[in-house]
């Protein structure tokens, strides 16, 4: 292995044992100062989703962490990444906020990172860097979920190498103030998943019609939705990558989001479990604080236990990652596991305090809210188990 190799091992080594690392806390102190809670804030979704406090994150570079500095960005490693999302998870209480920040850093703005030419990273990233653009991964479409290929969207190549763009994505992060879709669309219907390319899409060109805000049961400050495409016309450079290459541009960008975009609900989970130690240590019944009752102290353990084994498999599969190794099966164990440690842990959670724990006064019953979402986000869990068991010859 390089010694660049050895230094990112070393780094995500430090960072996996170290729950009080330096660079994780100083982005929770951060963010409790600097972020709001927000929930349910306004029945307007502009309103709702804090843009100032996305402005705030851009000012950091938060946006920028994982782009290279010759692209405009910070140029941080992967553990200084990590460490920072689970850091703004631990002390910013809008976990829509934190969930959108890492589905933009680890999904359009990898693949534009990754696979766009300078022209296009020049277009796009300085304004996803600086907080004042948005973009969308378009894949996900009404009659297409778990067959992620199983695509209606057509995207036809025009005799002066234009794309004429047909099709409906929906469930888009971003999808409602999005400024650019990538576009997931069959260029060769014939040829299946190898017929797919993708397209950097603006949302303000003709024929781009952006469905109204989804309304969901958690992460209420994502703005969530669809986008049809009727007869949108792009230019050939609006082509990521080259063409029939989408399938291959989509998988190494889902095995990452999968791997990663759950870092700050690690942090939520740490948090979730600091408050719920203080709770039990303050609730008296019987003349005891309710921690020294077993039925009490043990749901807390076993937060604890899910909450470090989530937080061990997200860093070993960032391992794998810095190695150059696939990391198909690390990333599904660690959204799984990140997922189901989630729900879990706020139903103890929610356990633990009482009657302060379903009414939305306290904000206790919102977190039970937000994990559940992880049950589709990024793939399905039932879908990941499959993968798992694919890989490990089961299947």
């Amino acid at each position: 292995m390089s010694d660049t190799t050895d230094d990112q091992l070393l780094a995500l080594a430090r960072a996996m044992i170290d729950l009080d690392h330096p660079v994780k806390r100083d982005a929770a102190a951060w963010a409790a100062a600097n972020l709001g809670q927000h929930d349910l804030v306004e029945a307007d979704h502009q309103s709702r989703f804090a843009v100032d406090d996305w402005r705030r994150c851009a000012e950091r570079g938060i946006q920028g962490l994982l782009v290279p500095t010759q692209h405009g960005g910070q140029g941080a490693d992967l553990a200084t990444t990590l460490l920072t999302l689970e850091g703004l998870g631990y002390g910013c209480a809008d976990n829509g906020l934190t969930f959108a920040l890492a589905s933009q850093i680890m999904s359009t703005q990898v693949a534009l990172v990754r696979f766009a030419t300078d022209e296009q990273r020049a277009r796009w990233l300085p304004g996803l860097l600086d907080g004042s653009r948005f973009a969308a991964l378009g894949m996900t479409e009404p009659n297409s979920g778990s067959d992620a290929f199983a695509l209606e969207a057509t995207a036809e190549r025009l005799d002066d190498g234009s794309y004429r763009v047909n099709g409906h994505k929906s469930y888009l992060t971003f999808g409602p103030v999005c400024d650019l879709c990538i576009v997931f669309a069959s260029t060769n219907p014939e040829a299946g998943s190898w017929g797919v390319s993708a397209f950097l899409v603006p949302t303000d060109l003709p024929g781009v019609d952006v469905g109204p805000l989804r309304e969901k049961m958690g992460m209420r400050t994502t703005p969530f939705g669809d986008l049809t495409f009727t007869d949108v016309v792009v230019p050939a450079d609006s082509l990521l990558g080259r063409e029939g290459a989408g399938a291959s541009i989509f998988g190494a960008i889902l095995d990452i989001e999968r791997a990663y975009v759950f870092a700050p609900q690690i942090g939520a989970m740490e948090r979730q479990l600091d408050d719920t130690i203080g709770y039990a240590k303050d609730r008296e019944q019987g003349g005891h604080p309710i921690g020294h009752y077993q039925a009490v102290s043990h749901r807390i353990v076993a937060m604890k236990e899910r909450h470090e084994q989530s937080r061990l498999l997200l860093y070993r599969a960032a391992m794998a990652d810095a190695t150059g190794r696939g990391i198909t099966l690390a990333a599904s164990l660690a959204k799984v596991a990140a997922c189901d440690a989630g729900i879990a842990s706020s139903i103890d959670a929610a356990t633990v305090h009482g009657a302060k724990g379903y009414v939305s006064e306290f904000g206790v019953e919102r977190q039970l809210r937000d994990a559940v979402g992880g049950l589709v986000y990024s793939g399905s869990t039932d879908v990941l188990r499959n993968i798992v068991a694919r890989v490990l010859g089961v299947t």
